[in-house]
């Protein structure tokens, strides 16, 4: 779709009061232009005249002696980052150049254009290549590892790394010019990294005065410019949350700028408010997006860690929504790692441990600042991110913060996101089942812009092992086709009605009428239970058609049941859906009846005898068959589709069984 017909749709969406904010905001732009140089000239006179800043100790306290595994791995991953040589998102060995060019899709090699950053359309592939590839190393997430292997060693050649690299960003990135101003998100999650990279080498002294003041200059401008910029209305998401922890972080590290009190006030209230708006009371997401509640934890965990420190904490009331958000991340994520149900872009916002996308190592932090048994027992061992944050006692107050009682999982009920979740067995043993049932909302606000088309969708994990498995997302900006499929109905684990999506997609972040979905019965019980649902998606269709889907798992007879039910009066082709784990294979076929083979589980899937099977894997003509567990990442999976067409109503019963080979901890 042409940028300029997504917009108008996009307008469309919006109400009268927002469009009037968006085109004051253009109007703002276009007054930028002129403004620059001299806006540039005042931010110079501010960082000379500016303390600072540093909270000394309190933005990375004392982390002690660290173990020799953990500075063996986090020297591993600094020593190519001194030669400019990233893992950025599927590529793992990705040059950067020498200098970096940091206006650059260094996977596409298109170079973005270098013209005021209002202007540029960063959706347009021709204009800039894939921004995500421009983005992500600007965000500075390596600056962090650099320093952190600089304090773990005290070789200031890290440190030198991060400073020459700072310089070399400086010189190529002048405010308001290119993609790296493009985003007030992108500034935010810029400037945090800035502030954890400066202190963790400051004891190196390798920044010049030049480059001292010149840093300080562009930190006044990261904090300005995002403090008006603010998203808001419709695209008030985790993009607001993202902008307004940059700016109370960075306002609290360099606080002698004139304005630092006002910026730190006014973030923290919009923290403190956006916390609430955009989660429910259960904890889950407004977005409907599991990457990106993981994302915002991760800013409003810093926010408040900062606040504590330095005598400003934040309401109770965050602190419980925040220890609610935890708790829902740790019950996805108690029989493996959580569902990727809707948008994911991998996005995190500090690098201080393993693995950045894993979010055990925030949910053990966590465990800390919020004393919760839980999140200890879902995050396992102390993770490093706690010592770099909460510094050497953080090994003590672990080791002394108990244990959950029960290892044995529960079934669980999240009804303001509309997430059920079937389980039973001892977490972390071959018995152990774990079915999550979407019946929740598309997404957030009109827009609803990083869900997917799943009402009624589920995943199913055995032994800690993925049988049945959510999409993920693949991509934003290269691949429309892609895009389109991966949150696409058909994509899911779910009924597809005349091979339309039960909500319609306008835009690559833009839906039109979405479905209603909501939970009928919910009947928990020791061996998993039951749990109803319906959605009205395909209600809009000339003949309109209600889909009702019932769970019941029995894990004592090791048995899921699936009962779809298709309410309508004329002809329709109803197609069930089936996305197994990439190491699936079909091993057998017998009518209805299919015998499907993983590592550590075997599974029988028994289908309507009405259904006409389609199996699927790794087709691009039509795309299908697709697993995406990562951002510009996808693997190619077993899926089976059945399809009827029927004239009326039509009620289709599937039943999985499963057993664990004995090699793997089963009978």
């Amino acid at each position: 779709m042409q940028p300029l017909k997504w917009y108008a749709r996009r307008l469309g969406a919006m109400s009268p009061a927002e469009v009037f904010e968006r085109l004051r905001a253009g109007l703002r732009d276009l007054s930028d232009v002129p403004a620059r140089r001299a806006r540039m000239r005042g931010a110079r006179r501010h960082a000379r005249r500016a303390l600072p800043g540093t909270l000394g100790g309190l933005v990375v306290p004392s982390s002690g002696p660290l173990s020799e595994l953990w500075v063996e791995r986090l020297l591993e991953r600094a020593g190519p980052l001194v030669r400019g040589r990233h893992r950025v998102f599927d590529v793992e060995d990705l040059w950067l150049g020498d200098p970096i060019d940091w206006n650059r899709d260094p996977k596409h090699g298109v170079a973005a254009p270098r013209q005021f950053a209002g202007f540029i359309d960063y959706r347009d592939f021709r204009v800039t290549g894939d921004a995500k590839f421009v983005w992500e190393p600007n965000r500075h997430h390596h600056l962090v590892v650099l320093g952190r292997a600089y304090r773990a060693t005290g070789d200031a050649t890290y440190a030198r790394a991060v400073a020459e690299q700072l310089r070399q960003w400086l010189d190529q990135c002048p405010f308001g010019i290119g993609m790296n101003w493009r985003s007030p998100l992108e500034l935010a999650v810029r400037l945090i990294n800035w502030v954890w990279a400066l202190e963790l080498i400051r004891e190196a002294r390798v920044l010049d005065l030049e480059l001292h003041e010149r840093l300080m200059a562009a930190a006044y401008l990261h904090l300005w410019d995002i403090s008006r910029k603010y998203s808001r209305g419709s695209s008030a998401n985790n993009h607001r949350i993202g902008e307004a922890a940059g700016v109370y972080i960075g306002s609290s590290y360099f606080a002698g700028f004139p304005a630092a009190r006002q910026w730190r006030a006014e973030s923290q209230q919009i923290l403190t408010e956006e916390i609430e708006t955009q989660t429910h009371a259960d904890g889950g997401t407004r977005e409907q997006a599991v990457g990106y509640q993981f994302f915002v934890t991760q800013f409003s965990l810093l926010a408040g860690i900062l606040a504590r420190r330095c005598g400003r904490d934040f309401p109770l009331s965050y602190w419980e929504r925040l220890r609610r958000m935890c708790v829902f991340l740790a019950a996805l994520g108690e029989a493996g790692p959580p569902p990727l149900f809707g948008d994911c872009d991998d996005g995190y916002v500090l690098d201080l441990d393993a693995d950045p996308h894993d979010m055990r190592p925030w949910l053990g932090t966590a465990a800390l600042l919020l004393d919760e048994r839980e999140l200890k027992g879902a995050a396992g061992e102390l993770p490093e991110a706690a010592v770099w944050l909460l510094g050497a006692q953080a090994r003590v107050r672990y080791a002394a913060l108990a244990l959950p009682a029960a290892a044995e999982l529960r079934s669980r009920a999240f009804p303001g996101c509309g997430y059920y979740l079937l389980q039973a067995g001892r977490r972390g043993a071959a018995d152990a089942v774990s079915v999550v049932f979407d019946c929740g909302p598309l997404g957030m606000g009109p827009l609803a812009a990083h869900g997917h088309a799943d009402a009624l969708s589920f995943t199913l994990r055995v032994g800690g092992h993925d049988v049945l498995v959510d999409p993920g997302t693949y991509d934003y900006f290269t691949y429309p086709a892609w895009r389109d499929y991966f949150r696409s109905t058909q994509a899911h684990n779910t009924v597809v009605i005349d091979g339309l999506n039960q909500s319609v997609i306008l835009g690559p972040f833009l839906w039109g009428r979405a479905a209603q979905s909501r939970c009928l019965e919910w009947s928990p019980n020791q061996q998993g239970g039951r749990v109803v649902g319906q959605h009205d998606g395909y209600t809009r269709l000339a003949d309109p058609v209600m889909h009702r889907r019932t769970l019941e798992l029995d894990a004592r007879r090791r048995e899921l049941r699936i009962n779809d039910e298709v309410r309508a009066r004329t002809v329709h082709e109803s197609t069930v859906c089936f996305h197994f784990a990439e190491q699936a294979q079909l091993a057998k076929r017998e009518g209805s009846r299919f015998l499907i083979e993983l590592p550590a589980v075997r599974l029988e899937l028994v289908l309507d005898d009405r259904l006409t099977v389609e199996v699927w894997r790794g087709s691009e003509q039509p795309i299908a068959g697709w697993v995406s567990r990562g951002y510009h990442r996808k693997a190619a999976a077993l899926t089976l589709k059945g399809r009827c067409v029927h004239n009326g109503s039509l009620t289709l019963a599937t039943r999985l069984t499963w057993s664990v080979p004995a090699t793997n901890g089963g009978e």
